[in-house]
């Protein structure tokens, strides 16, 4: 069951590290044209030269940074990108904080980010994937969003909505050969996770060891008693994102390691 994209364009947002580089490699190795994105053009071509250095074929890669948060940072990376048949909307923040101390800035930071970043991107790029009769939109939610921990409140609303919102365009998209699906990402190594780890364990611990107690004290559910990979993610994404995944959508798919303890999903 080979997977080949050659010929198709993806976009994927917040893609200069962790998930979302590991997202961009994987479409860019099943042969898609990748649009990787950020908010600036250094970090952009520094994530384009690690690529390379990977063994990414140049003409592969697209460089479209820009802010999708905003208007003209959206429209300045979607330009650099073309036509846009595959969606990918990685871009997120997340932080612990005490649920009655988070502000209703933050409250709107997170929502703006997590949430509106892909709905705007949605509107941009669904119109003419449903016109052209092909197209795949895939957001990356959280295990967060089904189970809201207690120090991240704020953080798992934004993700329980974009459940939602991927329903929703799925059902906007019924009948054109567009699908649209969530994949709820389990506790995953990135830098960023890292840095959030020390806030919760002793920053004094070496990094294997501070791993452990983080899987032992705050995510104990886990099947696989390890944070996941963003490679293990991006198996999923360039999966949803081919045509053998054509009759899959509407749906939140989990790459959790059996975290959510739940049957659905």
């Amino acid at each position: 069951m080979g997977i080949d994209l050659t010929g198709r364009t993806a976009f994927v947002s917040g893609s200069t590290q962790g998930i979302g580089l590991a997202i961009a490699r994987r479409l860019a190795e099943a042969g898609a044209r990748v649009a990787v994105n950020g908010r600036t053009a250094e970090r952009v071509e520094e994530a384009l030269t690690s690529l390379v250095a990977a063994g990414i074929a140049p003409e592969l890669l697209l460089a479209a940074p820009g802010d999708v948060t905003t208007d003209e940072g959206l429209q300045t990376a979607l330009d650099a990108s073309g036509e846009v048949e595959i969606l990918v909307n990685n871009l997120g923040i997340f932080g612990a904080a005490q649920a009655l101390e988070v502000t209703d800035a933050e409250w709107q930071r997170y929502w703006d980010v997590n949430v509106m970043s892909a709905v705007r991107l949605i509107r941009a790029t669904l119109p003419q994937m449903k016109e052209a009769g092909w197209g795949r939109v895939l957001n990356i939610a959280s295990d967060s969003a089904i189970v809201t921990p207690a120090e991240m409140i704020h953080y798992g609303v934004s993700k329980t909505a974009l459940l939602a919102v991927s329903r929703g365009f799925a059902k906007d998209a019924a009948g054109t050969g567009v699908t649209v699906n969530s994949v709820i990402a389990g506790p995953t190594y990135t830098e960023g996770v890292q840095d959030f780890v020390y806030q919760l364990v002793d920053p004094q611990l070496p990094w294997a060891e501070a791993e452990a107690e983080f899987m032992r004290l705050y995510r104990p559910q886990s099947l696989v008693q390890r944070l996941i990979r963003p490679e293990e993610i991006a198996n999923m994404v360039v999966y949803l994102s081919s045509p053998l995944a054509s009759a899959t959508t509407g749906g939140a798919l989990r790459v959790d390691g059996g975290y959510t303890d739940a049957i659905l999903p």
